[in-house]
């Protein structure tokens, strides 16, 4: 098996879960149960079945839930990046917890839910990671592996895994499974404040420095009430 290229993985979890209402409100979606445990504990749980030592976790959204919750957990062990005083989404969530990430560092949402291919999924990302041609490499799925996805997908992705976007109007055959390796040249003069990470990808589309890894495996999109019960059921019947 490859050996992982980082020890870390940021874990977003301080978004609103508003398509995930009215779970969540009372709740922060992290903390919605899916066969059996909560969003989080899916996440968490693959973290420390790779392997992986350490995840940095964002909270906003009734962060108290979250952070009691995972201050009980002994594997991966977890550090705190609070954004209790304005949420920063996922760009600048990442370098809210930049002084907590090595150079690079796994970063997934706190709602991915997947089922492993013939290999586990960071191990499989790490086998690809080039540090010399990345500043990220993305994690995508086509949509025959795609379960509870209704959408056009993302991207499309040539010989070399390089990634070109979907165009408006038209399909794209692979979907951002939201897991990914970050290398800090990504981070790099990143504006202030809240902003999507799409900014930065964006720079690193135009420089050939954005690629992209199909996965063997299957994923979950978990993002409404209505996705739960096909879930639990896929996975329970394995």
């Amino acid at each position: 098996m490859s050996k992982l290229v980082s020890d870390t993985a940021m874990v977003m979890a301080a978004g609103m879960g508003k398509r995930m209402r009215p779970l969540t409100a009372t709740q922060p979606k992290p903390m919605v149960r899916v066969a059996g445990k909560p969003l989080i504990d899916h996440t968490l749980d693959r973290i420390a079945e790779a392997g992986i030592a350490k995840a940095v976790v964002n909270v906003h959204y009734l962060a108290d839930a979250i952070e009691a919750h995972v201050r009980n957990r002994k594997a991966p062990s977890i550090t705190i990046s609070d954004e209790r005083d304005g949420l920063l989404e996922t760009g600048g969530g990442m370098i809210r917890a930049q002084p907590h990430l090595p150079d690079p560092f796994f970063c997934l949402n706190s709602d991915n839910i997947w089922l492993d291919g013939p290999r586990n999924a960071f191990h499989e990302l790490s086998a690809r990671w080039d540090p010399a041609e990345m500043d990220a490499l993305l994690l995508v799925v086509p949509h025959s592996r795609a379960m509870n996805f209704g959408g056009k997908g993302d991207f499309h992705l040539d010989p070399l895994g390089r990634i070109r976007r979907r165009q408006s109007g038209r399909i794209a055959p692979y979907i951002y499974t939201g897991i990914q390796i970050v290398s800090h040249r990504l981070l790099r003069d990143a504006p202030a404040g809240k902003f999507s990470t799409n900014v930065l990808w964006n720079r690193a589309l135009d420089e050939g420095k954005l690629f992209a890894l199909p996965f063997t495996g299957l994923w979950f999109e978990v993002g409404t009430p209505d996705a739960i019960r096909p879930t639990e059921l896929a996975l329970t019947s394995g």
